[in-house]
């Protein structure tokens, strides 16, 4: 169950004497919305709004909430430290930790000597435990700290698995503890070592190679579609966590050094239909790189990422893909 500190929160606003909060939260947990806004008026006597603009991450902070309340309450997700700290915002993770005792030392004899460790941030408190039991079976259990776009050690984010970065040399496979292919898939798309799924909640092990190989069968497809673009429409994302202003000017100018043409646009939700009316033969989208590798067949023209247009472009060839993840 996860954990969603109702207390924690009643006294930050109590403490602070905010008179007014907004709650943010990511779309699994919108359906408590309404119990979770009810049980914070009645303890504090705040005054509570529910922001329901769609919310991915922490990427996706709603940084105008000062419009309708004084303080923000994020669910489901860690600070972004590389965003800089909003002392009126306050982070609740919404921690999770089934026992994975059972399904993971059944498992580990299968694992290879040395395990790196990675999570999703609802199960990072679990990364101690896995690392007991691996090391039981006389394995080596690493989890380190990614850049500053993560907070704990073998957080994995969407768009960046630099914690997996950091101990890839040291390790010969991964572990990821979590549900879902979302976050696992960033880690596979960034390093190139063999990475098995535990979800803690049901215990299966399961690997996502065949849905990675998928995706980038895809993304191949779609650099082959663009090679001959003659237009391309550079995506801006206005969210706080997705802003890559200079890499959309630097694409743009490279784009146009190639003798294409090149508009930037500024969005704050991407979407096939707001990209529609615009007539050009390509996209490059410079917010976050899964909308372009998860959802591209949602979208009428090739959507690309940064290193995929660098390819179109003849800058980087196909043996040199990079996952386009998005740094401090």
């Amino acid at each position: 169950m996860f954990d969603l500190e109702i207390e924690n929160i009643t006294a930050w606003i109590r403490d602070r004497g905010y008179p007014s909060v907004a709650l943010q939260l990511p779309e699994g947990l919108k359906v408590r919305a309404t119990g979770i806004a009810e049980e914070i008026r009645r303890a504090t006597g705040a005054d509570v709004f529910i922001l329901g603009q769609p919310c991915y991450g922490a990427c996706d902070l709603f940084t105008d909430y000062k419009k309708v309340a004084g303080a923000l309450v994020h669910f489901g997700h860690s600070p972004i430290p590389s965003m800089g700290a909003d002392p009126d915002v306050l982070y609740v993770p919404a921690f999770d930790s089934p026992d994975i005792s059972s399904a993971l030392s059944e498992a580990a004899p299968s694992l290879p000597g040395r395990i790196g460790l990675l999570a999703s941030v609802q199960y990072v408190g679990l990364i101690p435990r896995a690392k007991e039991i691996l090391e039981s079976f006389g394995k080596t259990a690493l989890a380190a700290v990614g850049d500053s776009r993560v907070v704990y050690p073998g957080q994995v984010l969407g768009c960046n698995c630099s914690s997996a970065e950091a101990v890839a040399d040291r390790v010969d496979a991964f572990l990821f503890i979590g549900e879902g292919d979302f976050h696992p898939l960033a880690a596979a798309f960034g390093v190139d070592k063999e990475l098995r799924v535990l979800n803690p909640v049901t215990g299966e092990m399961r690997s996502v190679e065949g849905v990675r190989d998928r995706i980038l069968r895809r993304r191949f497809a779609a650099i082959e579609s663009a090679k001959d673009a003659g237009s391309f429409l550079v995506i801006v994302c206005s969210k706080a966590g997705q802003d890559r202003s200079p890499e959309a000017e630097r694409i743009t100018s490279i784009i146009r050094s190639s003798g294409r043409s090149a508009h930037k646009i500024l969005l704050d939700e991407i979407t096939p239909e707001r990209l529609q009316p615009y007539a050009v033969d390509a996209y490059v989208n410079t917010a976050c790189p899964r909308i372009a590798m998860d959802d591209s067949v949602r979208y009428a023209r090739p959507m690309l990422t940064l290193t995929e247009t660098e390819i179109v472009l003849g800058l980087r060839s196909w043996d040199e893909y990079e996952f386009d993840a998005i740094r401090p």
